[in-house]
């Protein structure tokens, strides 16, 4: 054959035996592990070791899929063949088996086996070489039937939803307003930082607003969780990714629900919830029982608040900045360097604390914050019953947050206080202790203090003023 002849051959074989690329060296038995483990609240990265892929293709595949799983997680249907019977096949087949002995040695149908010999072969070199992997990641291919959205099929309602999630927003006499301008960078908007203005309208708002504008049109009619999967999943062709800047948590990807559910802190348990704490603490029918927070400065600097319940007596945490803190780049996992981390807080409640009589040491409220993770030690260390809020429900710390309130007259939002020694604490502090009380029948916290002290010293029962 001249060259003439092989280049005609080759380009009639280029015609019929066309190659998509390069086959993936991940199968589905891999994709359907890593999204059971992400189903099960497990990151990307974690995930990607279970279903024995390297991290970097974990992220890609979620990122990729919108934190949707883009596969079914069912198991395959016994109808087609699976990956294990694919490698007989390929053995056999290179043994220069026949097409029927191979079936009847699988039990299936000697054309399935000629089909399958025929259809996924690797394609290229041009050769009608059989390996398993390649056959199988040919038929995943082409099993795919990805449906066209309901979104991309229908130019109103997807106008219509567009324009309730990002169109934009006008002024009383109708001239638009185009807000802040803000590029769209893949991923969820910073804190702190300008967002897109636009109606953002939620999916559910949009979906149950479409009966109303349109009760009979029924081909005006979509899901949330339709509107929610054009959005996130890529390929849909229908709404553009970076319209999810509209919806009011501004994600990027979604979320899986088990991750939500184990977001919550470690170390709170349902014993140490505040829902277990004694009657005594809830009533104030006994001193000793605290309440306890921060409050939040400039540049992540705080002071650590301590309320007794009964006397409302008050107690400041001086809470300085670590060595190195703005002078070396933050290092992940390492010490909180802005000098409110688990073992400061906790350092600065015992030294605090253990100040006073074990009666009066009973019991400590705080929220579920991230900075009583030593909780268990400081309970060694003062004896203190520590007990936690719900999450989102500072009136459970009512007299703490009272207190804040007041102290923000000393230490505004806004400013630095790690610029405050120890010293001007403890000023405040007995600024606070020594204002008479309405609740206290006009009584200073530290006059209601010492009367309990003075009950405990001659050795009587302290009481409630």
């Amino acid at each position: 054959m001249g060259v003439r002849e092989r280049q005609a051959a080759v380009r009639e074989m280029r015609g019929q035996i066309w190659s998509p690329g390069r086959p993936s060296k991940a199968g589905r038995e891999d994709r359907v592990r890593f999204w059971e483990a992400i189903a099960r609240g497990m990151s990307s990265e974690d995930a990607a070791g279970e279903a024995g892929v390297s991290q970097a293709v974990g992220s890609r595949w979620f990122r990729q899929a919108g934190g949707m799983p883009p596969i079914s997680l069912g198991p395959v249907s016994g109808r087609y063949l699976s990956f294990a019977e694919r490698e007989e096949i390929a053995i056999l087949h290179a043994q220069r088996v026949g097409v029927r002995a191979i079936a009847r040695h699988l039990g299936r149908a000697p054309s399935t086996i000629s089909r399958e010999l025929r259809r996924n072969a690797s394609t290229r070199t041009y050769r009608l070489a059989y390996r398993a992997s390649t056959a199988q990641w040919h038929a995943e291919r082409r099993a795919s039937r990805p449906k066209v959205a309901k979104l991309a099929r229908n130019d109103q309602l997807r106008e219509y939803v567009q324009d309730r999630l990002a169109g934009a927003i006008t002024r009383p006499d109708g001239e638009l307003v185009a807000g802040p301008e803000v590029r769209w960078i893949g991923r969820r908007h910073g804190r702190r930082q300008d967002r897109r203005w636009a109606r953002s309208w939620s999916p559910e708002q949009i979906a149950n607003r479409l009966w109303i504008d349109f009760p009979h049109d029924e081909s005006m009619r979509i899901s949330h969780e339709a509107i929610y999967q054009t959005l996130y999943v890529q390929g849909r062709g229908a709404l553009r990714r970076e319209l999810v800047a509209c919806l009011r948590t501004g994600r990027a990807l979604r979320v899986p629900r088990a991750r939500t559910r184990d977001r919550g802190k470690k170390f709170v348990t349902p014993e140490i919830m505040i829902s277990e704490r004694p009657a005594e603490a809830a009533d104030r029918a006994v001193p000793g029982h605290w309440e306890g927070d921060l409050i939040l400065g400039l540049g992540s600097s705080a002071i650590g608040t301590l309320v007794e319940r009964t006397t409302r007596f008050t107690m400041l945490l001086h809470l300085p900045r670590m060595r190195g803190h703005g002078e070396v780049p933050s290092v992940k996992n390492g010490p909180a360097l802005a000098g409110h981390g688990a073992e400061a807080v906790r350092d600065a409640i015992a030294a605090s604390i253990t100040t006073l009589p074990e009666q009066l040491r009973h019991s400590l409220t705080w929220d579920q914050g991230a900075e009583m993770a030593q909780h268990a030690q400081l309970r060694i260390d003062t004896g203190l019953a520590i007990y936690f809020c719900d999450p989102h429900s500072p009136w459970q710390r009512a007299t703490n947050e009272n207190t804040n309130g007041l102290l923000r007259q000393y230490f505004p939002k806004g400013t630095d206080l790690s610029k405050h020694p120890r010293g001007d604490l403890d000023a405040v502090a007995a600024a606070l202790n020594g204002r008479p009380r309405k609740t206290l029948g006009w009584k200073t916290p530290a006059e209601v203090l010492n009367e309990q002290l003075l009950s405990i010293q001659r050795g009587g029962v302290a009481t409630t003023p």
